[in-house]
């Protein structure tokens, strides 16, 4: 508990605002851990456990999380002192709402304590374990979805699978000690974005477990749950200023709110052997399948967000909002999105593309939302096999342009030199950028880089470099904001080849 009379607290709940929602379950005794979620981010403590926060303040049972921090205690040391509660304000146009939640009721770091961490995952009342390590965070290959074997990482937690320090070594070694207690596992959810993410995550835990030794990796296979899900809400990194424009409306210092949109979207496989929340009752959605939604997400929304990351980036813009406000850009994605990404999507019955295009366009324009394009640019090698590779290679099968696409992939070429258009620094994280800058070397000339990427086959695998098409039309592309610049592109590019 706090010992700080200013921040917020369960002592503190009390005196908030009358307008502020909170969560009067925390009151007693916190809820049991019935989850424990790898990777307690931005993301989901504005998504999954705003879920399981309704869920729980309508008397829903023992499902109170253990956010575990893969890497830095600084979400610990933000939220330990407030009891594990923390603000979600939910920013449009309209207004600003406050929401306290109290889902989170205790908080690890994995590096600093893996044995208590892989206690928690054993003990039977952990019946989920839900994921958000982004997409390195699987240690798989791109390109195939199959576990990097040769991932320093990965070897290291094979030798000494009882001091795992990756997410697959944290899962595979709880696995093993409740099969060797004669405890039933706990069902896997993925919560990235990765297409058939709960069959992602299956093929790199089962192949961890296979390697460490065969009837393990059987287990696995044969009893573990892995549901695939679709997760949807803008959530920007909080900023000093969200912290203190928060706080000032709590009157209890908040050390870490989150701020996001008011659209929130859930779509789960029903696949859960040990018990589960009832995250429908909290506006959750349950389905047989799960893919139509997720390559919906993934190929309007994501593809998007990413076409929008380098191509603003590079024109110099800082957020979403301040990108869509340019000339151009927001006809660029409506046509990208209607022309060349829904064109990919098989028919999904009760979802009208065309109002979740209009949706998005109006979601990115929210002035409220500053969504840094630095942070959605992170990580591109892993995230643009699947959000624009997969359908541009739909497009190639089917002998249709994709030359906004191709733009994009460009974009993402020249972002990585670290400089926009004008010269100004636009710096981003990305697992391969060695790899990147050693391929590339010296070279400048648009065709030179285009064939130093190419050389990449984590991110391109084979069939891409072999196609002529993709080539003349990704190299084109690189010439092309070599020549203008991506806001000029952008502008000329709306129109495209259909």
């Amino acid at each position: 508990m706090t010992t700080d009379p200013t921040r917020l607290s369960l002592d503190r709940l009390a005196d908030l605002p009358a307008d502020v929602a909170r969560p009067d379950y925390r009151r007693g005794r916190a809820p049991a851990v019935g989850i424990v979620h790898l990777g307690i981010g931005a993301f989901h403590r504005a998504h999954q456990a705003v879920f399981t926060d309704r869920v729980l303040a309508a008397g829903g049972g023992a499902w109170g999380i253990c956010g575990v921090s893969l890497r830095s205690p600084d979400t610990r040391d933000a939220l330990a002192p407030q009891d594990g509660l923390y603000t979600v304000a939910t920013r449009s146009a309209e207004g600003e709402t406050l929401r306290v939640v109290g889902s989170v009721v205790d908080l690890a770091v994995a590096p600093e304590a893996p044995e208590a961490v892989l206690r928690r995952m054993s003990d039977p009342r952990t019946r989920v374990v839900s994921l958000t390590v982004t997409e390195k965070g699987y240690c798989r290959l791109p390109a195939s979805g199959d576990l990097d074997e040769d991932d320093p990482a990965v070897r290291r937690d094979l030798a000494a699978p009882g001091r795992p320090t990756t997410a697959i070594g944290f899962v595979v070694e709880a696995l093993a000690r409740r099969r060797a207690a004669g405890v039933a596992p706990f069902t896997l959810v993925s919560c990235d974005n990765l297409p058939a993410n709960g069959k992602a995550l299956r093929q790199v835990v089962r192949r961890f477990a296979e390697l460490r030794n065969s009837a393990l990796g059987a287990f696995v296979g044969e009893e573990v749950a892995f549901p695939s899900t679709m997760v949807d809400r803008i959530v920007p990194a909080t900023t000093d200023a969200d912290r203190a424009a928060v706080s000032a409306r709590l009157g209890s210092l908040d050390a870490w709110p989150v701020v996001t949109e008011p659209f929130s979207q859930w779509v789960l496989e029903d696949d859960f052997r040990a018990g589960r929340p009832a995250w429908e009752d909290a506006g959750a959605v349950f389905v047989a399948d799960v893919r139509p939604y997720e390559e919906m997400k993934l190929r309007l929304l994501n593809a998007s967000h990413s076409a929008l990351a380098y191509l603003g980036g590079l024109a110099g813009h800082e957020t979403v909002a301040d990108a869509m406000a340019a000339p151009g850009f927001a006809a660029f994605l409506e046509a990208a999105m209607a022309e060349e990404l829904a064109p990919t999507l098989q028919p999904l019955p009760g979802i009208d593309l065309s109002a979740y295009r209009a949706a998005l366009i109006a979601r990115f324009r929210n002035p409220a939302v500053r969504h840094r394009l630095a942070q959605i640019a992170t990580d591109g090698s892993q995230k643009l096999p699947q959000r624009i590779l997969a359908p541009v290679r739909r497009r190639l099968a089917d002998g249709l342009p994709f030359d906004r696409l191709a733009l994009a992939i460009a974009a993402w070429m020249r972002a990585m030199a670290g400089r926009d258009d004008a010269g100004r620094p636009f710096v981003f994280a990305d697992p391969l950028a060695e790899r990147i800058r050693a391929a590339v070397g010296e070279a400048t000339a648009p065709r030179a880089v285009l064939a130093a990427f190419l050389r990449i086959e984590a991110v391109f695998g084979t069939d891409l470099p072999a196609s002529a098409d993709f080539v003349e039309t990704v190299g084109a592309a690189l010439e092309r904001l070599a020549a203008v610049g991506a806001a000029t592109a952008v502008r000329e590019g709306t129109a495209g080849r259909g």
